[in-house]
């Protein structure tokens, strides 16, 4: 992870310290309006082919969109980056605010079985409520497990975006936490982005009020890092 990764904690740390009382941000129940500014808009992703490869983006509430409008969340933003780039690919919104690994878990295989095609890549990233509820480094990583051996029978390839612990969480978490994700990632040959917030976090102008979601220019710049993996995970086209 680069250095400027880790000094983002300092500020995730104190937004972490004032959420925890709330056993994790952004709930299925908060509201979903969008709350960013005009200057934060975006244009909507292009029109991609019916045919193009789908891509789903499994994940919590940085998936999903938290209060952001349906032209803002990653899955849009990210379409849209591919788009120009001249990579035409449909990227499905599976991510549900609250989820932890054990909910994603649960739902994964639905989700598989429901969709329109099969996908040529899975973008993962659970993690983060795991963290703010406090549950066991252990139970995270074998739900994370579960679903990347599900995903590597589906024969599905898969770039995980990671999260990290905050460093009010003390060193003996993080030293199981942190871990998790290039571990797994390398255990099943998954392409990994270590931090999903990185270079977003510590600038309060790309983030939503509560310090822990990006805005919709922080989206915007989480999609643009992310866009160049998805290209090299992806299967080249026919």
């Amino acid at each position: 992870m680069r250095t400027a990764g880790w000094r983002s904690f300092a500020l995730y740390g104190f937004a972490i310290a004032l959420c925890q009382p709330l056993a994790g941000c952004g709930s299925a129940e908060a509201p979903a309006a969008a709350v960013a500014g005009k200057n934060d808009r975006v244009e909507a992703a292009p029109v991609v082919p019916v045919d193009a490869p789908l891509v789903i983006a499994f994940g919590d509430s940085l998936y999903a969109g938290y209060q952001l409008g349906p032209k803002e969340g990653l899955a849009p933003q990210l379409q849209a980056a591919l788009a120009a780039d001249g990579r035409m690919v449909r990227i499905q919104n599976a991510g549900v605010s609250g989820d932890t690994t054990a909910a994603g878990r649960q739902r994964l295989s639905y989700v598989l079985d429901n969709a329109k095609a099969k996908p040529a890549l899975v973008l993962l990233g659970l993690g983060g409520n795991d963290m703010l509820r406090g549950i066991g480094p252990d139970q995270t990583r074998a739900n994370l497990d579960a679903m990347l051996a599900e995903l590597k029978r589906r024969g599905i390839p898969v770039l995980m975006t990671g999260m990290m612990a905050a460093p009010n969480l003390g060193s003996n978490y993080a030293s199981k936490f942190n871990p998790i994700f290039p571990e797994l990632a390398d255990k099943y040959g998954a392409s990994l982005y270590p931090f999903i917030l990185d270079n977003v976090v510590t600038d309060k102008s790309l983030m939503l009020g509560d310090n822990m979601h990006p805005n919709a220019k922080g989206v915007k710049i989480i999609a643009a890092s992310l866009a160049p993996l998805v290209e090299q995970a992806l299967p080249e086209p026919r």
